[in-house]
């Protein structure tokens, strides 16, 4: 019996990750489940799977998670609350598998103090390797952790790659669904509101991690985690837009052959894979149905549309501490534009803008990170200020 312990329970990775566990309670059992603010969601979970441990974000909080459970007659799990406690949930002698499903840095430490515990991780946060690739990747090596991906390119990779030797692979090729502005005109990009760009053709997501697939941001930090996870450079990684998001990552070997991972846009996948690997049990997913009829397209994507993917390779090369920049100018930009602040095409502005005025540094420790991570906020919002600052000037009879 694996114990797991999840980061994002009430996300929709921590809920797909349940959903797996509901299916194979004979090899699973929640250990401990860590969340924000969604109570009352969270409440449900720990009626259903009884963990032994419950954390949320915040301390004032916590009073509030026991009344819901003791008025619902649920027995109440230790309860807990804040980041030290993440890490006392992934690092616990109870804790077999972590699932790493937090949006944000907030889950980095935790999973970082886990990795060095040899802890078997399922990383579904892309804050952990974007903003602390190489030092998180080098406790991978030191401590021989098994670290499996479940983002759905990541993981199809991991699968492509064991088809062959890693030093006979040659390109990997991430896919794009496009985010439903790839046939929008450039110009009409500015016009773009929010609840447009929170349409996504293929995924339900939360805000965030949505907007950043209508801006191809999403994909740009997918190509940083698979330098890390796949040591690739960047020229050897290749994005094709692929509107069906049949076809989720392939790689290209040196004999020509190209392997593909191909699967039905369903999250447990992936999540049931990183949980049972290398076994691949039956999955609750639906299946291709390979007698009908269809059309599988790919194609490049627009950079100069979608500015925000070069900016991530460029941040990549860079090294150090660019793409924690990167990554934390463009959650202050994303929300600066959820609140109609700046324009859709602002966000890369934005983004740029921060990367140009915080100066990359070798990483050196994860409370460095941390602390660059704090560092480019400020600086993306004093950005954002100046920007809506400059429009309020430009048209004052809108504010």
């Amino acid at each position: 019996m694996q114990r797991v312990t999840l980061l994002g329970s009430t996300g929709s990775i921590g809920q797909s990750t349940l959903d797996v566990v509901r299916q194979n309670r004979h090899r699973f059992a929640i250990h401990a489940l860590v969340a924000g603010r969604n109570l009352s969601r969270l409440a449900q979970q720990i009626q259903e799977f009884e963990p032994a441990v419950a954390v949320v974000a915040r301390e004032e909080d916590v009073p509030v998670l026991a009344a819901l459970l003791k008025e619902a007659g649920v027995r109440v799990p230790d309860l807990r609350a804040g980041l030290a406690a993440y890490t006392e949930v992934t690092t616990a002698p109870e804790t077999d598998f972590v699932m790493s499903a937090i949006v944000g840095v907030a889950g980095m430490e935790a999973t970082y103090e886990a990795i060095r515990l040899g802890k078997r991780i399922g990383l579904a946060n892309k804050e952990t390797l974007v903003a602390g690739g190489s030092l998180v990747m080098a406790a991978v090596k030191q401590f021989e952790t098994e670290l499996i991906p479940v983002d759905s390119e990541h993981n199809g990779a991991h699968q492509c790659l064991r088809a062959g030797r890693r030093e006979d692979a040659t390109k990997l090729i991430l896919t794009a669904s496009g985010g439903p502005f790839r046939k929008t005109p450039k110009e009409e990009l500015l016009l773009v509101k929010p609840e447009q760009a929170l349409n996504h053709p293929t995924w339900q997501m939360g805000p965030r991690i949505t907007v950043d697939s209508a801006t191809l941001m999403n994909k740009g930090f997918e190509v940083i985690e698979a330098c890390w996870l796949f040591d690739f450079p960047t020229k050897q990684v290749e994005v094709v837009v692929h509107p069906q998001s049949t076809v989720h990552a392939m790689v290209e070997y040196n004999d020509g052959s190209v392997i593909a991972q191909v699967c039905a846009t369903d999250m447990r996948m992936p999540i049931q894979y990183a949980l049972t690997y290398p076994e691949r049990a039956n999955a609750p997913v639906p299946r291709l149905d390979w007698a009908q009829a269809r059309t599988w397209e790919f194609h490049a994507p627009d950079l100069d549309k979608f500015p925000l993917l070069r900016l991530a390779y460029e941040a990549q090369d860079t090294g150090g501490t660019a793409t924690c920049t990167l990554n934390a100018a463009d959650e202050v930009a994303v929300e600066a534009f959820l609140r109609n602040e700046i324009s859709f095409p602002g966000i890369a502005e934005v983004v740029e803008e921060t990367l140009n005025r915080v100066p990359s540094q070798p990483s050196q420790s994860i409370g460095q990170v941390l602390e660059v991570d704090r560092e480019s906020r400020t600086v993306a919002r004093q950005v954002t200020r100046e920007r809506l600052g400059a429009r309020v000037m430009a048209s004052p009879a809108k504010y």
